[in-house]
């Protein structure tokens, strides 16, 4: 018997849960590193890039699995995935790792009271990004031009990987590969601002973290209102990022009336 589609609601819940999934596997490394000192950076880079991998096979049969407002802001500007659902996808997705980070503050609870009783940004880090990972000398506007540039980098890619008229994986590989990208960006562009690159993975924990004892959590370590970074940056860079793929490669490419999209039916 055909299973009937759910339509929106079917897409709303799949990115939701994909975006859960990543967020508990990214939120719980950081405080599994920051607050119980296991680990290190590398494996930060690497359990992000898996929970980003695990996510796109949760959602990628039902919607493409975007599980970023910067990578469905792209498609739509550049790849016709319909604007009328780019706000329930935005929602949806800040929903998805509001939820994934509310059940990482409650099950790290006791470590991040050990680590610091006073819910600052030592262990707001876990939750949500800080220019210079609140220790090295960047500022907002550097985490700003960090943000841009990174989900530029991340939009470029994803672009690349989606395209079969160019070299695009296989569907089953295609979240391994979007993980070690996302593990690449960490590794060579996380100093300066964390690599949010996803405003969605940035807000819904900020807020998760704000609501459960982290009253500074809108502000970075300077006192500067800092939670638009991660929004804005990503939003900006995606949308360059997606151009300059669509301006230096799609237009070169053999035409092939069978690109994927990665669009769900409307």
């Amino acid at each position: 018997m055909e299973l009937r589609r759910m339509g929106l609601a079917g897409e709303m819940i799949a990115e939701f849960a994909g975006t859960m999934v990543l967020i508990v596997f990214g939120v719980g490394v950081v405080a599994q590193v920051v607050a119980g000192g296991l680990g290190d950076h590398d494996s930060i880079a690497w359990a992000w890039g898996i929970g980003v991998a695990l996510g796109v096979y949760v959602a990628g049969r039902t919607t493409g699995a975007h599980l970023n407002p910067a990578v469905t802001l792209g498609f739509a500007a550049f790849r016709g995935f319909p604007w009328r659902k780019v706000g329930p996808y935005a929602l949806a997705q800040t929903a998805g790792a509001f939820a994934g980070a509310l059940l990482m503050r409650w099950n790290y609870t006791e470590i991040l009271a050990m680590a610091d009783p006073g819910h600052t940004t030592k262990t707001q880090i876990v939750f949500s990004t800080l220019p210079g990972n609140g220790i090295l000398p960047v500022g907002l506007w550097g985490g700003l031009r960090d943000q841009i540039i990174g989900t530029a980098v991340l939009l470029f890619v994803i672009f690349a990987l989606s395209d079969t008229t160019n070299m695009a994986p296989s569907a089953n590989l295609g979240p391994v590969v979007i993980g070690l990208l996302v593990v690449g960006i960490g590794m060579a562009l996380g100093a300066d601002a964390g690599y949010a690159i996803n405003p969605a993975r940035d807000f819904g924990p900020r807020l998760a973290s704000f609501l459960t004892g982290y009253k500074g959590a809108w502000r970075d370590q300077y006192g500067d209102l800092y939670f638009w970074v991660p929004i804005v940056g990503p939003a900006l860079g995606g949308l360059l990022g997606a151009a300059l793929y669509q301006v230096l490669i799609a237009t070169h490419l053999p035409r092939d009336e069978n690109r994927d999209t990665v669009k769900p039916s409307d």
